[in-house]
């Protein structure tokens, strides 16, 4: 649906819903990627500038973020790509640190917290900031909670930073809603806690909400479109419908580039339980 109407994409179409019901499976359950979708020298930084060319030279504007993205199956994936395309991006960089702590049932005890503020660093989850969370400006970055819907907070909308302070970052809203994008807005740092069940302790995080959105997650990605994708699958898709997820969120299959490890031979994963098509008409 989101594709561009054109005859030349009814092929790219038709390879996708193959993938949707999980056909053309060999019998490692891979599928073969279109050549010319793929980096033809297995590079990240190959990767990186089909995606984000120029993106070490001079300032870019909104649209050039909003367009584009680089999409992994895991949230490793996405920071060690985050963190390297930060590098990449000109100006300085500014490095937050979060105030960590364990909130626990005896509040008499939260005075003598049990654990090291570097193990407390430490622990991730997706739902959480980084503890050290590093940010250039003009760097495009995503909300990770609901802060103001009324205004176009919303967890998932991308933002540029403007400005970076001690407590408070100046941003401006790329995506979302048409009434908010361009709009600055202000985002604090607030209290976090993750689900229980993402962390063996009930930890507290002071943070800014936020995290670098050169890349994400193909899960986070679901609802995007955008001109210009790239599919990091040197680690494999891991669940059911995510290669189908990931490859149509490009408006055109010639705008999609896919890094493979070299000994994939040109194939990746593809997890589909049929059984959750079956009397379904694809």
């Amino acid at each position: 649906m989101c594709l561009e109407q054109s005859p030349e994409m009814q092929e790219f179409v038709n390879w996708l819903l193959d993938i949707g019901a999980g056909n053309g499976l060999d019998e490692s359950e891979t599928i073969s990627i279109p050549q010319r979708m793929i980096c033809p020298d297995f590079s990240v930084d190959t990767l990186i500038e089909e995606v984000y060319p120029g993106i070490q030279h001079g300032e870019k504007d909104d649209r050039y973020f909003l367009d584009r993205n680089i999409l992994c199956c895991t949230n490793d994936s996405v920071m060690d790509l985050n963190e390297e395309l930060l590098k990449k991006f000109p100006g300085e960089e500014h490095v937050l640190l979060s105030a960590d702590s364990v909130e626990l049932e005896d509040e008499a005890m939260n005075e003598y917290q049990p654990y090291s503020v570097e193990y407390l660093n430490s622990l991730m989850s997706s739902s959480l900031p980084l503890a050290h969370l590093k940010l250039k400006i003009g760097c495009p970055v995503m909300l990770l909670r609901n802060l103001d819907a009324s205004k176009g907070l919303c967890n998932g909308t991308r933002l540029r930073v403007l400005a970076i302070r001690r407590r408070v970052l100046k941003c401006r809203i790329m995506s979302g809603d048409r009434r908010f994008a361009g709009k600055v807005v202000f985002i604090p740092r607030i209290t976090l806690s993750p689900a229980a069940e993402d962390l063996p302790i009930p930890l507290r995080r002071r943070q800014f909400p936020i995290r670098l959105a050169f890349a994400m997650t193909v899960n986070k990605s679901q609802g995007q479109s955008l001109q210009n994708v790239g599919l990091d699958f040197r680690k494999s898709v891991f669940s059911h419908g995510q290669l189908y997820v990931g490859l149509p969120r490009c408006t055109s299959g010639h705008r999609v580039k896919v890094l493979l490890k070299e000994v994939d031979g040109g194939r990746t994963v593809n997890v589909v339980y049929k059984e959750i098509l079956t009397g379904l008409e694809l």
